[in-house]
């Protein structure tokens, strides 16, 4: 603890001072003159009465003037400064994501429910980041906006359904939207986190295209591809169900991005601990410190002891 004005200390000899110059005035003579015996039951019975009623202000001068001189001390603040860095994750919630095939906590769930339970921790773990979610089947839609609240990213990540979107997948339109949430930002860094289980359906845009444009903006994007090897094999046949691992690649290698390719809950918790390297969050920055003024503490004390001894004097009026 320190004092940001010490030298208000000097205040304490204003007492003395003031005794000093009273006593001056005053000279030797008394006022009035009391025979010794009944001098002494005055002592006897007021000492006590006098003691009190001369510390209890010079108690509340002091306390005043540590109040004056502004105790403080050196906190470390859990404030998180903004890192400058927008981030959108845009999640496919086609029909397909539907599909059991994912182990969690012992049970086979599906690879929303997956999704949902890893990409929920990794926005709560973004502080200092803004984060924002867009949500595609049929259509691309924006599920929360980019802000610096990510437990209530990390909210609406947990109560994702299928089929709210249409089950249909809109690569193209999710990437597109995602990057249109970015575009224009003054973030340092804008960054997009695709991921899809499947092929995209829609063919109005090219999303290889729009990556190159992402690009030329500045906007980096990592792709994730979800789902087992067969559903790399059934591009071929030109399943509905089959898994455009290519295309993912190809977004991210040419917005200058990395692509995951995911087959299991695990494979995808290594993912988000990955990409928290690649985009590394502010909270692993050093701690602010901050200057706590304590002054309140004798300061209340102060008052609190005036009014006692305010009260103690009327009782004895």
């Amino acid at each position: 603890m320190n004092f940001a004005a010490p030298g208000a200390f000097l205040l304490l000899l204003l007492p003395l001072v003031a005794f000093v110059w009273r006593a001056a005035r005053a000279g030797a003579v008394s006022a009035a003159y009391l025979p010794p015996a009944l001098a002494a039951e005055v002592t006897r019975t007021g000492g006590t009465r006098r003691r009190v009623g001369l510390l209890a202000p010079l108690a509340v001068w002091a306390l005043v003037v540590v109040a004056l001189a502004g105790p403080q001390r050196i906190k470390s603040l859990d404030i998180i400064t903004a890192s400058g860095r927008d981030i959108v994750l845009a999640i496919d919630l086609s029909g397909s994501m539907e599909t059991e095939d994912f182990i969690l906590g012992g049970a086979e769930v599906s690879r929303l429910e997956a999704v949902k339970s890893v990409a929920a921790r990794f926005v709560e773990g973004r502080a200092g980041d803004r984060v924002g979610l867009v949500v595609f089947g049929d259509k691309a839609y924006v599920a929360a906006p980019l802000t610096h609240d990510v437990t209530s990213v990390a909210h609406v990540v947990e109560t994702l359904t299928v089929g709210v979107s249409g089950r249909s997948t809109a690569i193209s339109d999710g990437l597109g939207l995602a990057m249109k949430r970015l575009d224009g930002g003054t973030a340092d860094s804008r960054v997009v986190i695709l991921l899809s289980d499947g092929v995209d359906t829609t063919g109005r845009v090219d999303p290889a295209e729009a990556a190159r444009l992402g690009a030329a903006r500045g906007i980096r994007i990592h792709t994730i591809a979800l789902g087992p090897e067969r559903a790399e094999a059934l591009m071929a046949r030109g399943r509905a169900d089959a898994l455009d691992v290519a295309t993912l690649t190809d977004v991210a290698r040419l917005s200058g991005g990395e692509m995951f390719r995911v087959r299991s809950t695990d494979e995808l918790t290594r993912v988000a601990e990955a990409v928290d390297r690649l985009e590394p969050s502010q909270s692993r920055a050093p701690p602010v410190m901050a200057l706590e003024a304590l002054w309140p503490w004798p300061a209340g004390a102060a008052l609190a002891l005036a009014l006692a001894v305010l009260a103690a004097g009327r009782r004895l009026l």
